[in-house]
């Protein structure tokens, strides 16, 4: 239950933020998705319940599933070069002649 609330406020916050203006907070609401979506893939694998998934020490039965481990290293990968590059957008924001000057 309180993984499902944590997931639930990160997502909530997430899509406010993404709604708001800067871009700085663009980039913290899409952190706070990321991080929901790694809870989500990491709760898929349901490790709390298992053992480690080394199979050469555990039963393959009760062994946990290492794709979702898989998944979330590679989100987070992936999740923080796209950070990296939208706060590169943000701080290079020059003047691109787009608002009235009126």
């Amino acid at each position: 239950m309180t993984l499902a609330l944590s997931i639930g406020i990160l997502v909530a916050g997430g899509v406010f933020m993404l709604l708001q203006r800067g871009m700085i907070r663009i980039v913290l609401g899409f952190i706070m998705l990321s991080h929901a979506v790694n809870l989500i893939l990491m709760s898929a694998g349901v490790t709390s319940r298992r053992d480690a998934p080394l199979m050469a020490t555990a039963d393959p039965a009760t062994a946990a599933d290492p794709l979702p481990q898989a998944f979330v290293l590679t989100a987070i990968v992936i999740a923080f070069a796209i950070t990296i590059y939208m706060l590169t957008l943000a701080v290079a924001r020059s003047d691109d002649d787009t608002e009235d000057p009126s």
